[in-house]
């Protein structure tokens, strides 16, 4: 195995639960614009925001866990240094935000 599985993503066992995810922040993001479109108080907008942040978060770490357990950890060794490095970057680029 060279650590990329032929679908393309290591999240396969957790696809339904990350899709679930990606959907009630979907739904979250909407509700937001409902509240902006109906003039809510910014402090209630804001915390929606918040929340809908973390929803994304999880769906990140579980894309991070994954990749972790189903790519770098069954990656071919010439394969590890490369998988870690392009981890890394992605991790720093979440947490720049």
């Amino acid at each position: 195995m060279d650590g990329t599985p032929a679908g393309g993503g290591h999240y396969a066992v957790d696809k339904q639960r990350i899709l679930k995810r990606l959907r009630r922040a979907e739904g979250q993001v909407r509700g937001i614009a409902g509240m902006v479109g109906e003039d809510r108080y910014c402090i209630d907008v804001l915390q929606q925001i918040s929340a809908t942040q973390a929803a994304l978060d999880k769906v990140a770490l579980a894309l991070v866990d994954a990749h972790v357990r189903n790519g770098l950890l069954t990656a071919a060794p010439e394969r590890r240094d490369a998988l870690t490095d392009e981890l890394m970057a992605a991790i720093g680029r979440l947490a720049r935000r």
